[in-house]
């Protein structure tokens, strides 16, 4: 079995911003050893093991990396359980997972990632999170440490990536958008990123899946984008806007764009409130009455969804793979938030739209 007591030693020595002079002058040791040690030329004397796992706060079986596998197995069931509880929204317990993870493998980039998502969702004004406020101001100082020192620490980039994104929009909510624009700016172009970049250097298997995944994120970045230009623009040119989406899925998926998503629902209700503002009401309720289909088809939706189109091949979600700030079902909140919004009022007190409400109940 290979041993990585040299990988473990420099990883948490660098988390603990200790130099390698500064290591090996409480071992008694050369630096050079040291040196040689991170390096895997070769091992500390075995006399030494339990001096450095005993000043890194570590078992022995952790610093040689026996207990790897036991490790991998306990974090998965972590993450597994952090995952069913975000997808029901129950931020509480998903604070409550991670920190149990953390405090078991303090040093796992994977749950400590997990726990800064969890208290930057329980600041989430979009849900039913009641002291949402309360919560930005408690977790603020946590969420930005443990950003900072994913973003330092961490050799997984894909969430350190993920984490300088998250930290850069807590600083921008909390009042602190010139360090969160400071901080956005230090990622990748759209174009230097490894999914725009990594094709030449594919198999031909590869190449499929990998395209087919490409077109799949880069649907969802305009999509959304989209989607921002309608709060941008008059309510005239936000109905052209959700037009060109409705086109858009529409050559995605074929003219077979499935209905049991949280997206189509909103989509539907978002749209029928422009054309209101538009006095297009009779277009409205057709909408109104695709969003309440939508959101009870994704209420009552399996565990498990497959969709298929040429473009994206076959897209398999799971049911616990929706993340949501919000407890209650989608139909409650498409009734008691969208719809309760003053640019239905115009039609709110027509058959319709209370034959609408009716059905949500």
């Amino acid at each position: 079995m290979k041993l990585n007591i040299g990988e473990t030693i420099k990883r948490l020595r660098k988390e603990r911003e200790i130099t390698q002079e500064e290591f090996a002058e409480v071992l008694g040791v050369s630096c050079q050893s040291v040196s040689r040690w991170e390096n895997n030329f070769c091992y500390p004397d075995i006399e030494l093991i339990p001096i450095i796992a005993t000043f890194f706060d570590i078992s022995t079986d952790k610093l040689m990396g026996i207990d790897e596998v036991a490790e991998k197995k306990a974090v998965d069931q972590y993450l597994n359980d952090f995952q069913s509880a975000i997808s029901v929204g129950n931020i509480n317990e998903c604070i409550r997972v991670a920190r149990a993870g953390v405090a078991e493998f303090p040093n796992n980039y994977a749950l400590l990632n997990k726990l800064m998502y969890a208290l930057f969702v329980a600041g989430d004004d979009s849900g039913n999170i009641p002291d949402w406020k309360e919560n930005m101001e408690k977790y603020d100082a946590e969420i930005v440490t443990l950003g900072e020192r994913i973003i330092k620490y961490c050799p997984d980039t894909q969430i350190k990536f993920e984490a300088t994104e998250r930290l850069a929009f807590h600083h921008c909510e909390t009042g602190r958008k010139n360090i969160g624009r400071s901080i956005y700016e230090t990622l990748p172009s759209i174009w230097n990123c490894r999914e725009s970049a990594i094709w030449w250097a594919l198999s031909e298997e590869e190449k499929l899946p990998h395209t087919r995944d490409l077109i799949w994120k880069a649907y969802n970045i305009l999509s959304n984008s989209l989607w921002e230009l309608t709060d941008l623009v008059s309510a005239e040119d936000a109905a052209k806007v959700f037009e060109k989406i409705h086109i858009l899925d529409d050559l995605i998926y074929e003219n077979d764009l499935p209905n049991y998503t949280w997206c189509a629902t909103r989509y539907s209700c978002f749209y029928a409130k422009c054309l209101v503002q538009l006095n297009r009401f009779d277009e409205a309720i057709k909408q109104l009455e695709f969003s309440v289909e939508s959101a009870i088809a994704f209420d009552n939706r399996p565990e498990e969804i497959k969709a298929y189109s040429f473009l994206l091949g076959e897209r398999v979600r799971k049911r616990t793979d929706f993340e949501t700030a919000d407890s209650r079902p989608l139909r409650e909140i498409l009734r008691d938030k969208w719809l309760a919004e003053k640019e239905f009022d115009a039609i709110r007190y027509t058959e319709e739209f209370k034959a609408i409400l009716e059905q949500l109940k």
